[in-house]
């Protein structure tokens, strides 16, 4: 079997870009952000893109990166806060955006994933999400048909892989990247470090490596806080605060 280990971003994304393309990336926030990859994106000079991700990063962060070079022609999203610059395109008609509840679109991904077409769900009904799709009565209960997600290409980022690619994510970071994994037709993930095939106890492996075809070690591992809260470590201190 070929192995999946490639030398560093450039290398992983050698022969799988296109202008144009649909591209899916993990992340909730700043937590799970495939940041060697997208540095990778940057460097190639790809363009004109769609993104599947829950957000757009922020300005000097993530997928704000893509933006601010004028990379992302059209996202597909749940939230678009914390982005200046993606108030500005959106607002200025340059920048194309397809809003989702967060759960229809998590479950977008993970259906297109599994080859599900479509789903009703009953969220978003009523609302300016639902206008134009297609409705339908279920026990008395109106939902609206979701269509799953499939991308060119998704972009990843866990914790730890073995060299088949199966992988492992940390805590919050376990959060759209399974479904990103999954959806696209590739995948290539960033790790924070490889270990040997049997090194991850089969019933802990978050991603099968099916899903993954291509794996990096990243370069890039930032640990970033989005919004710092401090709980007082004593009652004097959090009555003094609030006094």
């Amino acid at each position: 079997m070929a192995t999946k280990i490639r030398r560093d971003a450039a290398d992983a994304l050698d022969g799988l870009l296109f202008d144009g393309m649909t591209i899916a990336a993990g992340g909730f926030g700043l937590c799970g952000i495939p940041e060697t990859l997208i540095d990778g994106l940057l460097a190639s000079g790809v363009k004109d893109l769609t993104f599947i991700s829950n957000n757009c990063g922020v300005d000097d962060y993530g997928l704000g990166l893509l933006l601010a070079a004028r990379r992302v022609r059209r996202m597909i999203s749940s939230y678009v806060g914390e982005n200046k610059e993606f108030e500005r395109q959106y607002l200025a008609g340059e920048l194309q955006l397809e809003f989702n509840p967060q759960g229809t679109l998590a479950e977008r991904m993970r259906a297109g994933g599994a080859g599900i077409a479509g789903f009703f769900t009953r969220t978003g009904v009523g609302t300016l999400v639902a206008e134009g799709k297609d409705h339908r009565d279920f026990d008395g209960e109106t939902y609206v048909l979701e269509t799953g997600l499939r991308a060119d290409l998704a972009i990843v980022k866990a914790w730890r892989a073995d060299a088949h690619g199966n992988l492992v994510y940390r805590k919050s970071a376990r959060n759209f990247n399974p479904m990103a994994a999954a959806c696209g037709r590739v995948t290539v993930a960033e790790v924070e470090e490889i270990v040997p095939v049997g090194g991850i106890d089969p019933d802990q492996v978050h991603t099968s490596g099916i899903y993954v075809q291509r794996l990096i070690v990243a370069t890039r591992n930032e640990k970033r806080i989005e919004k710092r809260t401090v709980t007082p470590a004593h009652p004097a201190d959090a009555r003094k605060e609030t006094a």
